[in-house]
């Protein structure tokens, strides 16, 4: 029984002595194997990107909630009372199971101005745990449990200001409003119909006393989000402060007075709790989102996550990446068949060859291993210098395509993990030994007379 090693060294030797055939039938191997690896790379990338790229628009882990209820005079003609969404249905969406945590979102329309400059702008009222997930560009979150109310502006709401005299702004000349958030003070008007009424003229009703304007308040600015005027995230548009200091900032201006943007009674009377807009629900795990979801949404409310966008073109990018690896793998078949054919042009060449090694007593299972290892060899360089290839195709394709935002994302289009490229020298190697089984077959049941008298 020859050692593994011995037939190692014969099959090489077999090989080294076919240089040409060799070498022609491991290029075969090569384009096959860098085929099938650029290929599903290619779905890879574009699988990942899309991933990323809906990461961009905000967590995967995150679920976010609607009240089916609208925001009117309390139901209109049905008794039943809204499906609105309180503190009491937060500690029901925290008790669900996969759930880590929620941050109910308490909106507050405002005018903001600052020097010449106004804008209507919403204010988000959130919890701090929801603030720690924002990527801020300058400043610092405000402290828990804080005082005071403090503001954290998205990085595009400069955008939202325009010149309260000539109405110029960004939408207009192009120029991005000269609004500072951080270092000048910025004036804000809770209460917007107070301050239209008194720009109009209005009267209170009650003799015929003209509206006065609101009070003013100065609120600091205590961070920005980080990225340029044409950067968008989940938190560029808005503007968010911490949701109990925001409430008690209404409570303070408004009193028992029904706030703007909270439902009423039938009676046009305020609620005596607050009345959220939505909330955001962070789930432990992806896979558990969708299940999170369906049980918020069972409830009677709007439920929405980015999961969703996510399963639909992972639906379409795995449908690509078979395209992909299909068209490969007939590269890698087209290979295998060469294989094939080197070997048995072997056998016929080296028939006496194998008579007088089996007139020698060697094993017949000897014979077959020694073409399996060779097919295998081939099979085994073809695919390391074709992962090679791959390797340097796809850092070509990512430098020349990876910025141009093919098909709307920009980022690396080639990604070749390494389980990938693992695999692809694997299955090389078996394909190799497949395509020479029954050549390998052919040379073990050859008569050894037969064999040696063979010219």
């Amino acid at each position: 029984m020859m050692k593994f090693l011995d037939l190692l060294a014969m099959s090489v030797n077999n090989l080294r002595r076919r240089k040409l055939r060799t070498a022609l039938t491991v290029l075969g191997v090569v384009i096959g194997t860098a085929s099938i690896v650029v290929m599903v790379s290619l779905g890879i990338g574009l699988n990942q990107l899309t991933v990323e790229q809906i990461a961009s628009y905000g967590s995967l882990t995150q679920v976010t909630v609607y009240s089916d209820a609208g925001y009117g005079g309390g139901g209109g003609s049905n008794k039943q009372e809204p499906n609105y969404m309180t503190d009491d249905t937060m500690k029901q969406f925290a008790s669900m199971e996969y759930v880590t945590g929620v941050s109910p979102i308490l909106e507050a329309s405002v005018i903001m101005k600052q020097g010449v400059y106004e804008a209507n702008v919403t204010i988000q009222g959130v919890t701090h745990q929801y603030m720690e997930q924002m990527p801020l560009g300058e400043g610092s979150l405000p402290k828990e449990n804080g005082k005071d109310l403090q503001l954290i502006y998205g990085n595009v709401v400069r955008q939202q200001f325009s010149n309260a005299k000539t109405g110029d702004g960004y939408w207009k000349t192009g120029k991005m409003p000269d609004v500072d958030f951080m270092n000048q003070p910025m004036f804000v008007i809770f209460d917007t119909d107070a301050y239209y009424q008194s720009k109009n003229g209005a009267t209170s009703g009650e003799g015929e006393n003209k509206v006065k304007p609101p009070k003013k308040y100065i609120i600091p600015g205590a961070a920005v989000i980080a990225g340029g005027e044409d950067e968008w995230n989940q938190y560029s548009y808005n503007v968010y402060g911490d949701i109990d200091l925001l409430k008690a900032q209404l409570k303070k201006i408004f009193r028992k007075n029904p706030i703007p943007g909270q439902p009423t009674t039938k009676k046009g009377k305020a609620y005596p709790y607050f009345i959220y807009n939505q909330a955001i629900v962070n789930v432990d795990d992806m896979a558990n989102v969708t299940t999170v979801q369906k049980a918020i949404a069972d409830l009677g409310y709007q439920a929405n996550s980015n999961m969703e966008w996510l399963e639909q073109s992972q639906k379409q990018m795995n449908m690509v990446q078979a395209v992909l690896g299909g068209i490969g793998a007939v590269s890698l078949f087209v290979a295998a068949i060469g294989i094939a054919n080197t070997m048995m042009m072997s056998i016929y060449e080296r028939t006496k060859e194998i008579g007088v090694i089996k007139v020698l007593g060697c094993d017949m299972h000897t014979i077959r291993d020694m073409f399996l290892i060779e097919s295998g060899f081939i099979g085994l360089m073809g695919g390391v210098i074709g992962i090679c290839f791959s390797f340097v195709v796809s850092l070509a394709m990512n430098h020349f395509l990876g910025g141009t935002g093919l098909m709307g994302m920009t980022g690396d289009l080639s990604r070749i993990p390494g389980w990938l490229a693992l695999s692809a020298v694997g299955f090389a190697i078996f394909v190799g030994m497949a395509a020479g089984f029954f050549p390998a077959l052919r040379a073990m049941k050859l008569s050894p007379l037969a064999a040696i008298r063979n010219e």
